[in-house]
């Protein structure tokens, strides 16, 4: 039971309020001014305002609701009003209340409106966990073999190509590379050879003397000196020219930079390249240079696509949520579970961090998870009406069978792909029913099973199948 503050100059409306809040099990708390609603705030207890925004006196609706939100710890403020316009909704949001609704408000409309207030105003201990250090978040097996390669190499003089699909997180791997590098005291400087002209990306990587070209008034360091004793990043390198493909391989085989007009300088900087493209292809077409690629792909770290990663998929998306405050339930982080993400970890961003900004609580529901063609939230979702821990249960059972399934019931490759351990997987299994008995596993075909086992180091003698 919750103590609801009903705030109304109007003494019909607040009974028929209280009476409302009353049958929903919440005990209601009636005032019939800003005045002395502030007051009954000050005696503590109350989970939640209902505010009607019209009010007489110099303490109307609006601010008295800039008063409750300025309190520390405020509760939840439900704005009521008879008479609702654009620039009075804006206000109330803006000033922080949770909902604006027009009276008058029918007991299904309340009653929702409360149970989010009051969910949303109660901590939850199970979703919150400590927030990864640095930008690069993921526990799933391809994220792992990631962070194996980069603790390998980062102390070395070797280039690096990040290879990738856009939005995966390139330049989260290259500034790792860095970060955990002996030259993270050094400048990293990163280059997006995508977004800026072919004829001025030579200035940018090289700089210009005074009087190298017309309108050159000064000397300019290129990125290449900026990034001196650090690590330089050359983004979507496989859009460079083919002219500036010859000037960085001859940049990478000499150690030396030749700025515009200007003498060659000695440079010492560890080069990280990434791209989207397939590059391979692009030097059979001969619109890459053989010799590039290959000086930069001295060590190629390929970086997967996010729907590959459904292990780090609510990781990420409770990290970017942390900077704001906010977690998922457990319908919404279904509902992010079941989105392909075309657009990789950088549409999960924009996808969490707009419904951070758009959810006045602190946790986000899943009907406020607003994907591009992903059909709405069902009102019948039984994980909606849930406790936490039923819902959670769930969720797990249907993402331990989609693995399995697209697995084609393999456990050892199912458990890889849910980032766990094969003796958890089996126990999950059996506590969730999901265990096969010898008679199903017999009329299962899985020669190809054994064969791609056999092929990536498995035990093919022992392999682990599911109906």
């Amino acid at each position: 039971m919750a103590t609801v503050l009903i705030v109304d100059d109007d003494a019909a409306m607040r009974e028929g309020l209280a009476e409302t809040v009353g049958d929903l099990g919440h005990l209601p708390v009636v005032a019939a001014s800003g005045i002395e609603a502030l007051a009954r705030l000050g005696a503590g207890g109350v989970n939640a305002v209902l505010l009607d925004l019209r009010m007489p006196g110099d303490l109307d609706g609006m601010a008295t609701l800039a008063r409750i939100r300025a309190r520390p710890e405020a509760p939840p403020v439900l704005v009521l009003t008879a008479f609702a316009s654009p620039a009075n909704t804006i206000e109330a949001m803006r000033l922080g209340a949770h909902d604006h609704l027009t009276k008058p408000v029918g007991r299904a409309d309340l009653a929702a409106a409360l149970d989010n207030m009051l969910q949303r105003a109660r901590p939850d201990p199970v979703l919150e966990r400590p927030r990864p250090p640095g930008g690069l978040v993921g526990s799933s097996e391809a994220m792992r073999r990631v962070q194996k390669s980069i603790g390998l190499v980062a102390d070395g003089p070797a280039t690096i190509l990040i290879c990738g699909e856009t939005g995966t997180g390139k330049e989260e791997v290259a500034r790792a590379l860095h970060a955990f590098s002996s030259r993270r005291e050094r400048p990293f400087v990163p280059v997006d050879c995508a977004a800026i002209r072919p004829d001025l990306l030579e200035t940018e990587l090289f700089g210009h003397a005074r009087g190298g070209f017309p309108g050159a008034t000064a000397d300019r360091s290129g990125a290449f000196a900026q990034a001196a004793g650090g690590t330089l990043f050359l983004d979507e390198v496989g859009d460079m020219a083919p002219a500036m493909q010859a000037k960085i391989l001859r940049v990478i085989q000499d150690r030396t930079v030749t700025p515009i007009g200007g003498r060659p300088l000695r440079i010492d900087v560890r080069l990280v390249a990434a791209t989207h493209r397939d590059l391979p292809a692009l030097v059979a077409d001969g619109r890459f240079r053989a010799d590039l690629y290959y000086r930069l792909a001295v060590v190629p770290i390929s970086l997967p696509p996010l729907r590959e990663r459904l292990a780090d998929i609510v990781p990420l998306a409770e990290h970017f949520l942390a900077a704001f405050g906010k977690r998922l339930s457990a319908g919404a982080a279904a509902r992010l579970l079941a989105y392909p993400w075309p657009g990789n970890v950088r549409e999960l961003r924009n996808v969490v961090e707009r419904a951070a900004f758009l959810v006045r609580g602190g946790m986000i529901a899943p009907e406020e998870i607003d994907l591009p063609g992903a059909p709405p939230t069902s009102t019948g979702d039984p994980d909606q009406d849930a406790d936490l821990p039923g819902a959670v249960a769930r969720l797990e059972r249907r993402m331990i069978e989609g693995a399995l399934t697209a697995e084609g019931g393999n456990r050892t490759r199912a458990a890889k792909r849910l980032g766990i351990q094969r003796q958890l997987l089996y126990a999950k299994m059996e506590r969730y029913g999901l265990a096969a008995d010898e008679a199903t596993l017999s009329q299962i075909t899985t020669d190809h099973v054994a064969k791609a086992d056999s092929e990536n180091g498995e035990d093919s003698g022992n392999i682990d199948r599911f109906p």
